[in-house]
């Protein structure tokens, strides 16, 4: 009898449908012993020898494996194959004391049959550069975690705490709101010429002179300008033909996967993996259980040749040879550092299409799985094709262009229909044909602010910089979020008031090392010592001997910035207490000022509306859930609990009832007054507002423009 030992029940669920009665398969459960959570648990004067513990919960998994490893020929490490994968199987060697002869390390990037069963067949050791690695990230953050934490509770806040990584994903948001703050619009113009048959082209050129961006500056300059152009007259100066190509994007690594699945199906980072892992780990389909996809921690863009010609016959077979390039599409990974994994995100059959699952899954399983399939098998299309004419209109002083696209060729875009496509059709023009202008149109711009940051922006802005790896980064969006540093709102970050304090602060005194280079700079590190480039404890003692520096100077000069209770002259309307203004994660808010004992709070400033309580006559005020939607309650709470739905105003497109905001995990979202009779519910910005294709009621905002709401309809407005 063997022992294989994986993370996760649904794992070992799996797994142990392929290797038989020969095999024991448990799981661990995640991490096995940890740093304690009561202590600091690293001894920085010993070589920063950490002390780790099995957590009380832990101690009968511990129990049982040491049980089973007795009673086995062979033990199989088989926890995921990256550098905390390697970890946790290196903890639970140590916590279980096994015999070191009967231990082999076995990895494999998805969990099918013929997986497992060459990873039993050519096992390993396991890597102790790659624990090293692991353990160097765990003490850099404990000693971070631990030493600053205690310094915000003392000049700022009891209960803030600060993170190595998280500390410069605030610090970035904190940035792009100051930069927000501080815009500036610019004004400018932009002048479109309409000739006869509709065609719409914009002025490029006055008198020979090509026009920047931002030449015409005011509506005077732009009257002017118009003016001269209606006095003249236009031909066809030049047509121009050309043939353009777009390729398919490299299949999914984890923040492209995160990054798409929050653009197209509005999944948070957290939210993605963790219908990512239920696919990797195992779902039963008819008599068989298996892993859909490979492993979802990655940042390589490398395909087993195996799955390259499964995915070249599905080509070939659903769509015809005319989709299929010569020879597979090879991309190449741009991250120096990518070595978490061995492949990108795919399925682990391309062969198993979306449809022929869907009847296994929940629905957002469906959706993640068919964004994965579908990246994927387009990823090895060949590209889609596009007919260009650009035609310049000229007079004498004038020039305009219009420009057309068709697609010619869909290519990849057959699969991956999430792409936008606007196609429009060249007019039949000739060279020198003289042509009516009917209108000039002048439009007035102004430049934007940089946009807040989303899930996915953000992701992307920490990949860009080399901060964090594949595992790390739905955990450090979650963890700003959770401490209360930042909110989502429509889905972009907004820092609150304690979030800007605390990492304005932490800039001031701690820029040496909270900072996108320093922390790039650390991942760089680490991935040394995985690949025996550096020693674990010279990047541990570099990083503390600036660290213990900063954190005196801190300690010594960091200003107090904790701010006192204010009393104002009312008294609590449940105990007689006195109120005061506090100041919390959240901002300020009132308080009684005999807490723990009293728990009255309310917002500093009540958002009232004419609108009387039912119950007793007093004025209703806007409250918030947790999660953002709005509703009505009674001013003259506690005395009256009354609340009443937040009036929209919005008519559900189904049964004419009233639109009102509701709240679940995933944020706000509107449901139908008529439930559970009419069962409509719809997330995003919306409006009222008749489609002019299919006559819907109902328009949501849809990356920047309002759309039909109907499903089916593609109907946006220009």
């Amino acid at each position: 009898m063997n022992l294989v030992i994986v993370e996760s029940p649904a794992k070992a669920k799996t797994i142990s449908k392929f290797l038989g009665k020969d095999f024991n398969v448990v799981a661990s459960y995640g991490h096995i012993r940890d740093l304690p959570k009561s202590s600091f648990g690293v001894d920085i004067e010993n070589g920063f020898k950490p002390k780790y513990v099995v957590p009380k919960e832990k101690k009968p998994v511990v129990d049982n494996i040491k049980k089973l490893s007795k009673q086995s020929d062979l033990v199989y490490i088989a926890t995921d194959e990256d550098r905390e994968g390697e970890a946790i199987g290196w903890h639970i060697t140590k916590a279980a004391k096994l015999n070191e002869d009967k231990i082999k390390r076995i990895v494999f990037h998805e969990i099918t049959k013929n997986a497992i069963l060459n990873a039993i067949k050519s096992p390993r050791t396991i890597d102790i550069d790659m624990v090293n690695s692991q353990e160097a990230r765990r003490i850099l953050d404990r000693i971070v975690g631990y030493k600053l934490s205690p310094l915000l509770a003392k000049k700022i806040q009891k209960g803030l705490s600060a993170g190595r990584v998280q500390s410069v994903a605030l610090k970035l948001i904190v940035d792009r709101e100051e930069e927000i703050n501080n815009f500036t619009p610019q004004e400018y113009w932009s002048i479109h010429l309409l000739f006869k048959g509709d065609i719409e082209s914009q002025l490029i050129e006055i008198n020979s002179r090509k026009l920047d961006k931002f030449d015409i500056k005011t509506k005077q300059e732009v009257e002017s300008i118009k003016e001269k152009i209606l006095k003249e007259s236009f031909v066809v100066k030049q047509i121009k033909k050309s043939t353009t190509y777009k390729k398919p994007e490299p299949p999914f690594i984890t923040s492209t996967l995160q990054m798409a699945a929050s653009n197209i199906l509005g999944f948070s980072a957290q939210k993605t993996m963790l219908i990512a892992q239920t696919l990797y780990e195992g779902v039963d389909i008819e008599k068989n259980r298996i892993g859909l996809i490979t492993y979802m921690r990655t940042d390589s863009f490398n395909i087993a040749k195996e799955a390259i010609d499964k995915v070249r016959d599905v080509i070939s077979f659903a769509f015809g040879e005319d989709y299929l390039p010569e020879k597979p599409n090879i991309y190449k990974t741009k991250s120096k550092l990518a070595q978490e994994a061995h492949e990108a995100i795919r399925p682990t059959d391309p062969s198993l299409l979306p449809e022929m699952v869907k009847p296994y899954l929940k629905d957002d399983e469906f959706r993640l799985y068919e964004l994965i399939w579908r990246r994927f098998v387009a990823s090895q299309m060949k590209p889609a094709q596009f007919k260009n004419t650009t035609v310049d209109f000229a007079s004498e002083s004038f020039l305009a262009r219009a420009t057309f696209k068709t697609l010619s060729f869909d290519g990849f875009l057959r699969v991956w229909s999430y792409s936008k496509i606007s196609s429009k059709k060249p007019p039949e023009l000739k060279k020198n044909q003289s042509i009516d202008l009917t209108e000039v149109l002048t439009k007035q711009h102004f430049t934007e602010p940089p946009a807040r940051y989303t899930e996915a922006s953000l992701i992307k802005e920490l990949e860009k910089h080399g901060i964090g790896r594949p595992s790390t980064y739905a955990t450090i969006i979650s963890t700003i979020i959770k401490r209360g540093y930042v909110v989502l709102k429509d889905k972009k970050f907004h820092p609150q008031e304690i979030g800007i304090i605390t990492s304005k602060l932490l800039d001031k005194f701690f820029s040496d090392i909270i900072n996108v280079k320093f922390t790039a700079q650390m991942e760089e590190g680490l991935d040394k010592i995985a690949n025996k480039k550096m020693d674990k404890i010279e990047l541990l003692e570099k990083f503390y001997d600036k660290f213990k520096k900063l954190l005196d100077n801190a300690y010594k000069n960091m200003e107090k910035l904790k701010p006192d209770d204010e009393p104002i002259s009312e008294k609590c309307p449940i105990c007689g207490g006195d109120l005061v203004i506090r100041h919390g994660r959240f901002g300020k808010f009132i308080a009684c000022s005999n807490y723990p004992k009293c728990k009255y709070t309310r917002p500093l400033e009540e958002d009232f509306v004419d609108i009387k309580c039912d119950k007793c006559g007093a004025p209703m005020v806007v409250k918030y859930t947790k999660n953002g939607a709005r509703f009505l309650a009674c001013s003259n709470y506690p005395k009256c609990k009354n609340t009443k739905p937040y009036p929209t105003g919005l008519i559900c497109p189904l049964c004419g009832g009233e639109l009102i905001e509701h709240s679940s995990k995933r944020g706000k979202f509107y449901g139908c007054s008529n439930y559970p009779t009419c069962k409509f519910t719809i997330r995003g910005e919306i409006k009222n507002q008749e489609c002019p294709v299919c006559g819907y009621n109902l328009f949501v905002k849809k990356r920047g423009k309002w759309c039909c709401a109907r499903k089916g309809c593609n109907y946006c407005e220009e």
